[in-house]
């Protein structure tokens, strides 16, 4: 849509200065998502649940993703870039969904996935029975681990995807966007 105003090489900078830093913003948050989550986890002995791994593949996903988009803005191919963000911002938001899912699964409004909530499929042969016992070590999706303030980590996880991808989505439309006089 234009406004009847050409889009001169400054306002283009402008905007793509605006998309760089909202951008830059989202990879650095997200870079300090999946640190927490893997500290929580190598550190301090969080073992995460099928679900918990599920829920960070959007960030390794986006993550060479921005990337990729701050280059495009960068070598000035707005639309390109746009379409990288918006890429993101789509996995952020799937992510959420996952997120609260998962806290849906732990506060017991709905059913968790038979993989990692309920039954695990159990021999009734009492020799397998206990060989399997000691084999299976099943982390439960639908009970937290840890709450902070009242939150697991999948809750937390809903409202850092959440965020993310407002600010991937501000980017894609700042990418695009001429200048706002």
């Amino acid at each position: 849509m234009t406004t009847g105003r050409a889009i001169t090489p400054k306002s283009r900078r402008e905007a793509d200065s605006a998309a760089y830093r909202l951008a830059g913003t989202v990879l650095f948050a997200s870079v300090a998502v999946i640190l927490t989550a893997l500290a929580f986890e190598h550190i301090g002995g969080y073992v995460p649940c099928p679900l918990c791994l599920q829920q960070r593949y959007a960030y390794y996903a986006a993550i060479p993703l921005l990337f990729a988009g701050l280059v495009l803005v960068s070598a000035e191919k707005p639309r390109a870039a746009a379409m990288v963000f918006l890429l993101v911002a789509i996995a952020y938001f799937a992510n959420a969904g996952l997120g609260v899912y998962q806290a849906g699964a732990e506060w017991k409004f709905w059913p968790g996935p038979d993989s990692c909530s309920g039954d695990q499929g159990v021999t009734t042969q009492a020799g397998r029975l206990i060989d399997q016992l000691k084999a299976v070590q099943v982390v439960r999706c639908d009970e937290p681990s840890f709450r902070l303030f009242g939150l697991s980590f999948a809750g937390w996880n809903v409202i850092a995807s959440f965020f993310l991808f407002i600010g991937a989505l501000q980017a894609a439309f700042k990418a695009v966007a001429g200048p706002r006089t």
